[in-house]
């Protein structure tokens, strides 16, 4: 199973970018989702989480009023608004072994391969 994360790229502080992570196969349709950033030299953070029916979000205190995440199907999809330097870094989409999104990531057994997102102020 692969999941393929797109959407990154350059995008000026206040703008906004949209993040795409699709499985190859519909499998983690019973699965929680989750976004992280890691940004250079640093450790791998958890952004916004999901769970399986598409509910109980959650967000990172740091992005809280600007980024949403939503699942349809067996695309995952982090929409980044009023994105601020801070916000630069690799995003990585990941399957969660449970029905639940989790803030750790020792708690997803399968990544995307990253999709960079730079932002120039």
């Amino acid at each position: 199973v692969q999941l393929q994360a797109s959407g990154g790229g350059l995008v000026q502080a206040g703008g906004s970018l949209r993040l795409s992570c699709t499985a190859s196969r519909p499998i983690f349709s019973n699965n929680g989702m989750g976004w992280f950033r890691q940004a250079p030299g640093k450790e791998r953070d958890v952004v916004a989480t999901i769970n399986w029916k598409g509910g109980s979000p959650y967000y990172a205190d740091s992005v809280k009023g600007r980024f949403s995440i939503s699942r349809d199907k067996n695309t995952v999809y982090l929409q980044m608004n009023a994105v601020k330097p801070e916000d630069a870094g690799t995003y990585y989409c990941a399957g969660a072994r449970s029905s639940w999104g989790s803030t750790r990531p020792s708690d997803y057994n399968y990544w995307g391969q990253g999709t960079l997102v730079t932002v120039s102020s």
